[in-house]
This record gives C-alpha cells, sequence and structure tokens, in this order.
C-alpha cells in the first residue's frame, strides 16, 4: 500500500485510507475539514504563536529560546518538529537553552496542525519520553491532538504523492 505515514494503524483503517486514494478523494476530505492554510509564515510570527501557547499552558516550564521554521527536518524520518535541549557553562553557571523546530513543510498546513505540532514539541518541554504523561500534555494544551495527528499524517500522504492542498 505504500502508507509510511500509518505505519502502526489497523488494517482496516489502512484499507479505508487506501480506498480514499484509489478513489482521489483523500485531498478532497482534508480540504473540506481544514479548508485553509495559516497565516503563521516567519519565524518571528512562529514564535510569538508557540509563546502564547506556552503562556497559557506551561508558564512555570523553562523560557524558550529559539522558534524557527527548518527546512532540513526530514517528516520521512518522523521529524515533524524538533525540541533541543541545550546546556552550555557560562563562567561558573550553567545554562540551559530549549528550542524548539518546526517541518518547514508546515508553513503552508493548516492551523491545526501547526498547533498540534506545538503541543507536542512544548510537551518536552517537562515529559522528555513519549510516555502516558506526554501524551496526557499533549491533550491538555490540544484536546483533539490524537485525530489532529492522524489526519496530519493523511496530509503528509497527500504532499507525497504532489498533492500541496494550501499553496497560495
Amino acid at each position: 500500500m505504500g502508507l509510511k505515514y500509518l505505519a502502526g494503524y489497523s488494517p482496516t483503517v489502512l484499507e479505508k485510507v487506501q480506498a480514499l486514494i484509489d478513489n482521489n478523494q483523500l485531498a478532497g476530505y482534508l480540504q473540506k475539514k481544514y479548508p485553509q492554510a495559516h497565516q503563521v509564515k516567519t519565524d518571528k510570527a512562529l514564535y510569538e504563536f508557540v509563546q502564547a501557547i506556552k503562556n497559557r499552558y506551561l508558564r512555570q516550564s523553562s523560557p524558550l529560546s529559539k522558534v524557527i521554521y527548518d527546512d532540513r527536518l526530514d517528516v520521512l524520518h518522523q521529524a515533524l518538529g524538533l525540541h533541543s535541549f541545550v546546556s552550555r557553562v557560562q563562567g561558573g553557571k550553567l545554562k540551559a537553552k530549549n528550542e524548539i523546530r518546526i517541518g518547514g513543510v508546515f508553513r503552508t498546513a493548516p492551523i491545526e496542525f501547526l498547533q498540534m505540532i506545538v503541543a507536542h514539541e512544548l510537551a518536552h518541554l517537562r515529559e522528555k519520553e513519549h510516555n502516558k504523561a506526554f501524551y496526557q500534555l499533549c491533550l491538555h494544551i490540544e484536546p483533539d491532538y490524537h485525530q489532529l495527528e492522524f489526519d496530519m499524517r493523511l496530509y503528509l500522504i497527500c504532499l507525497d504523492k504532489g498533492l500541496d492542498l494550501y499553496l497560495e
């Protein structure tokens, strides 16, 4: 079937997605559900967008030093976003920096997908591993997290097939 973004999903789900693809209905399904791309296009706008979500849900967490779109992130290897924690010694003190990089492919995605990725990366500020507490925090930040993650995978399938649904 070649549905690499849906590895681990049940055969029933894979069959339904494949039927949408075979009938050229997958793009239409996504466009109906998510009619337009977001307007968070620059790194500065992305930083402000992420900071607003962080301030609402994770006010006590470590500050973010950088938030950018990164065209080098490889969605094929499940890197939709990347949270990095860098510690450096400055004088006699240990300075920590948190950085978030969002795949450049999401500059022209629906706002819901961007919110889901941001929720995922922000959850890493508190939980480093993908465990139960991590996913509970994702759901706290974005209640539709799991559905959005699935739909975002469908979006990536469309992109693989050369269908950029939200070109401007």
